[in-house]
Formats: C-alpha cells, sequence, structure tokens
C-alpha cells in the first residue's frame, strides 16, 4: 500500500465495530485496525494479493442442491468464488439505512438494524439457478448472541455498504445487470436455500467480497414459467402446501429458484374466504405497499384455476392495486422460515408487472368469437336480446391458435348478443 493511499484511508478516518481481534486470533473488545473498510482501502488490498492463488469456483447448482426435506446438499469448503450477474439494488429489497440499536437486555432483540442484499444469477453455460447474499447490522441483537460489541456502529456499517456497492479495483458502483464474482468465506442454510452471509459475524475473516467481471453485461431475460409448474390447485386444507417441491431442482419451484421469471396470466387474490383454505398463506392485497416492512410487503396471487402463490412488493411503487389481469416479473426466492426443512415458502419478489388490458371481442362475418388468450379461463356467453339479458354458457368447442382462443358458431336466425364472464 502506496503512502498515497495511506493517506486517503487516514482522511476518512473511518473506525469499523468496536469488537476486534486481539492476539491469538479471538474476538477481543476495543477498535481493530482498519482493514479493507470501504472500497478504495480494499481495492489496494486486493491489489497486494493479486500474485497468490484464487480460491475455486462454485456453482450455483452446486451450492443450492437439496436432499429430500429441502435441506442443504452442498458439502463444498471454504472459501469458493461464485460468478453471476447482479438481479437487484440492494435497497429494492431491504432498508439499508444505519440504525444501530444496542441489546439494551433484550429491548431490542432481533432488530437488525441497517440490511443488504442482493441476488446473483449463474451465466455459465453449465450452470443454473441463484444465490442470495445478505448482511445485517445488528448481528448482537441475535437471541444467541446478546451483545451489542458484536453488532456494526452505524459508522462500521456505512464502511460496510461502500465496500460491498463498489467494486474494488475501480470504484464502478454495482447496478443490476453487471457481471459480478463473489468470494466467499462463509454461508448458512436457512429458508430453504443457502444464503452467502457474513454468519452473523463481524469479524472481518468471514467478509464476503464482490469483484466486478463486467460493467452493463445485462439482465437475464426473464424464463416465461405458468403458475401451473409451480403450485398445484388447493386442496382446501390451510395446513398443507401445494407447491411443488422437486429435490433433484428438474421441476417445480427449486428449478427456477434464485432466477429471473415471469408467471403470466395472474390476478390478486381478493376474496376473503380465502383464509379458509390458505390460512396464514392468503395476504390479500395488503402487502401492496413499497413503504411496509419486509415482512409486510405480502400479498396473494392466482392464475384463475384454483392456484395461489405469495408474491413480495419491491420497496419502490409499481403503481396502484392492479384490478386486471397481468403478468409478474421477478426472482422466485423461498422463505420456509425454518433451518431443518425446505421445501415450501416459495415466492415471486416482484420487480415489475405488465398490466393487460381485457380481452376485446372480435366476430368474423363467418360466426367465429375470438378473444386474446391472456392465461384466463374465461366463459364465453350468449344472449338472445339487450336490455334484459338472458345470459347462457356457449357450448361449443374452444380453439387456440397464434394466441387467441375462438369459437365458431353455426348460423342462426336473429341477434346474439356475446359476452365474456370471469369463474
Amino acid at each position: 500500500m502506496n503512502v498515497h493511499a495511506i493517506r486517503m484511508i487516514q482522511s476518512l478516518g473511518l473506525q469499523r465495530a468496536a469488537s476486534g481481534v486481539a492476539a491469538g486470533g479471538k474476538l477481543g473488545r476495543g477498535p481493530r485496525p482498519t482493514r479493507g473498510l470501504f472500497w478504495v482501502a480494499a481495492g489496494l488490498v486486493a491489489g497486494s494479493l493479486s500474485g497468490s492463488a484464487q480460491p475455486p469456483l462454485e456453482t450455483h447448482r452446486n451450492l443450492q442442491a437439496v436432499h429430500l426435506d429441502g435441506t442443504s446438499a452442498w458439502s463444498g469448503t471454504f472459501p469458493f468464488r461464485l460468478r453471476g450477474v447482479l438481479l437487484n439494488e440492494p435497497a429494492d429489497l431491504l432498508d439499508p439505512t444505519p440504525l444501530f440499536l444496542p441489546w439494551d437486555n433484550g429491548a431490542n432483540a432481533g432488530r437488525m438494524g441497517g440490511q443488504w442484499q442482493i441476488f446473483i444469477q449463474a451465466v455459465a453455460a453449465d450452470d443454473r439457478g441463484g444465490t442470495a447474499c445478505w448482511m445485517g447490522q445488528n448481528y448482537g441483537n441475535l437471541a444467541w448472541l446478546r451483545n451489542s460489541e458484536l453488532s456494526y456502529t452505524n459508522r462500521a456499517w456505512v464502511a460496510e455498504l461502500l465496500r460491498l456497492n463498489h467494486d474494488p479495483e475501480t470504484g464502478h458502483r454495482f447496478r443490476p445487470g453487471d457481471l459480478v464474482e463473489i468470494t466467499v468465506y462463509q454461508s448458512l442454510f436457512y429458508g430453504g436455500k443457502r444464503n452467502i452471509n457474513e454468519g452473523h459475524s463481524i469479524d472481518p475473516r468471514y467478509d464476503f467480497h464482490v469483484a466486478l467481471v463486467q460493467a452493463g453485461y445485462g439482465l437475464p431475460e426473464p424464463e416465461v414459467v405458468p403458475l401451473s409448474a409451480l403450485v398445484r390447485p388447493d386442496d382446501g386444507n390451510p395446513a398443507t402446501s401445494e407447491e411443488i417441491f422437486d429435490p433433484t431442482r428438474a421441476t417445480g419451484c427449486e428449478h427456477w429458484q434464485g432466477m429471473r421469471i415471469r408467471i403470466p396470466g395472474l390476478r390478486l387474490a381478493t376474496d376473503p374466504a380465502l383464509v379458509q383454505a390458505l390460512g396464514p398463506r392468503f395476504f390479500g392485497t395488503n402487502g401492496w405497499n413499497p413503504t411496509a416492512a419486509w415482512g409486510q410487503r405480502l400479498c396473494t396471487v392466482t392464475d384463475g384455476a384454483g392456484r395461489y402463490l405469495t408474491v413480495r412488493h419491491p420497496r419502490y411503487s409499481l403503481g396502484p392495486v392492479p384490478e386486471g389481469v397481468f403478468d409478474a416479473i421477478g426472482i422466485l426466492n423461498q422463505e420456509s422460515g425454518s433451518g431443518i426443512q425446505g421445501t415450501n415458502g416459495y415466492e415471486l419478489i416482484l420487480q415489475q408487472i405488465v398490466r393487460l388490458p381485457p380481452p376485446e371481442l372480435q366476430i368474423a362475418l363467418h360466426a367465429v368469437v375470438g378473444w386474446p388468450d391472456n392465461g384466463t379461463d374465461y366463459v364465453l356467453e350468449t344472449s338472445p336480446r339487450l336490455p334484459d339479458p338472458v345470459w347462457s354458457p356457449v357450448t361449443n368447442a374452444v380453439i387456440w391458435s397464434e394466441g387467441r382462443r375462438m369459437v365458431v358458431l353455426p348460423p342462426v336466425e336473429g341477434q346474439r348478443y356475446f359476452r365474456l364472464r370471469r369463474p
């Protein structure tokens, strides 16, 4: 490290958390030496180590492998490198605002303060899937730690954000669509997926490091996935889960976990009676709010065929609550809420919705009634008069052709009126 770099570090005067590494390698009290606190310093440290051997590259496919109960089957070792394209801004998902809160005899138990999270998706031809990376500020407020000195101070937390949000070599601020490589020294399984993290520790030995491979590489095109490929029709029992879990990861939710997907033909589920069938998995539209907390930004969507999935609203506006049919684009995530099983809890973290206009009927001269196929099973009905209509379903076979549904009708005398009814 040259003199100019040392002066840059000293001029910022940033110290990391008050808990440090004492002689003998144990955690001790008091300030630790400044070490890679922000992207300028981290880049210099990385440059000085460039001649050393790099950790091996790991694949998302291996890292996210699971057992029959959905728990992690990964058997690799640390450190390793993981490559992928960045899918989101950290602040889109969690609030990184510094908020140090002491343990205070349990008064702030579980309150994490600032949090940071990204997803990266595999790009290699022989790899598939995606991985979440998470970091929190107040580890000392976890029930098994209970020690404020094991949390980041506000100043140290800001330094960590600067370090993770910028490339250490160039100072480039990471953006969605950048191809990055993460060097990992710790990861934990929870909620159905293996997360890259610090092991809930401020010890710098467990820091993960993000480096730029290619700026503007481009977001992956979302794979189109019908809801029927992710969940089965609900069985009416709130104690069961209809999410499709395949431990081989060849089908079902595991096949797309951590990836950008597009689910067509959805609408928000609003019937309050669904709480009887879905139980606590029914959220209605209450979570359509970008200012709500992580656990409160949940809604329920359906394809109109008895299938339901949880979606999570981002921390930015997606517009008003959609009243009609829409396609949902986002990251398929899993939050089973457990460290000992991971077969359920799948959700779509919304990034974009594509609102679809209501279908308009077109009647051809040769008595063909057609409408756009947007994934909803509308019922075609007919009435001999308007007003005071008498609607009855059209029983003729429905034909699918080039993204449209059509019904061919035989000639009849008199006028006939048609409508589409949503089941």
